[in-house]
């Protein structure tokens, strides 16, 4: 079995989420008492956070460059980012270290290819439904991309930090998430915050849901056995 190397804390909610999800899935797999071999080097969210209201990526950057490091230094024999945000330095990341990233981006795509869903509805943080480094990743595969309108995307950016990154989850807020993923015409809705998986269930709709997490976890699992 490979070790995975988590850079997680972001927030550390779903952070939680990966472990179980790679864990249960290791022992799935291989039985008996088994269970992952993992590296996780958790940041604190808040510092990130601040960096991402200032615009200072290259902070940010820094930030998670010395922990790809640090987890290639104690044995990982390749990392991931436990968020969707912080892909936007994705690519300083993977220069940092000479151990793979798993880009949380193309495990999505190959689920969504394999699937033959051809337009998504992108839920996340400002930083990733306005940006181009998510958006432009997906539609240079061939994939139609399409974000909520300016209101929607102001509340989903709210409930993500004020409430899902603090482990609350509101009816109401689910209430709003899924009027904004009814009134889309895209067949798929990817979940493009690690957090929006612990409102927002498969059973919840009949589009296609995307769980990042889930998805991301469960690529780690291939590479590590």
């Amino acid at each position: 079995m490979k070790t995975c190397g988590i850079i997680g804390g972001m927030s550390w909610e779903s952070t939680l989420t990966y472990y179980k999800i790679i864990n249960e899935e290791i022992n799935k797999k291989l039985g008996s008492l088994h269970s992952a071999k993992i590296i996780l080097y958790s940041v604190d969210f808040e510092e990130i956070a601040a960096q991402q209201r200032e615009g200072n990526w290259q902070g940010s950057a820094e930030i998670l460059s010395t922990a790809a490091k640090s987890l290639e230094k104690a044995g990982a024999d390749f990392a991931l980012i436990a968020t969707n945000t912080m892909h936007k330095v994705a690519d300083e990341v993977k220069k940092a270290v000479n151990i793979p990233l798993l880009d949380i981006r193309d495990a999505v795509i190959e689920k969504i290819k394999k699937d033959n869903i051809k337009k998504v509805l992108l839920l996340g943080t400002k930083f990733t439904m306005e940006d181009d480094f998510y958006k432009n990743y997906l539609q240079k595969s061939g994939i139609e991309v399409e974000v909520p309108n300016e209101k929607d995307r102001d509340l989903i950016h709210k409930v993500i930090f004020n409430e899902l990154c603090l482990g609350i989850t509101k009816n109401s807020s689910k209430e709003n998430f899924l009027n904004i993923i009814e009134k889309s015409s895209a067949d798929g809705v990817i979940l493009g915050c690690t957090e929006i998986g612990l409102l927002i269930k498969k059973e919840d709709t009949d589009k296609k849901i995307y769980d990042t997490t889930e998805i991301h976890a469960k690529k780690a699992v291939q590479l590590m056995l």
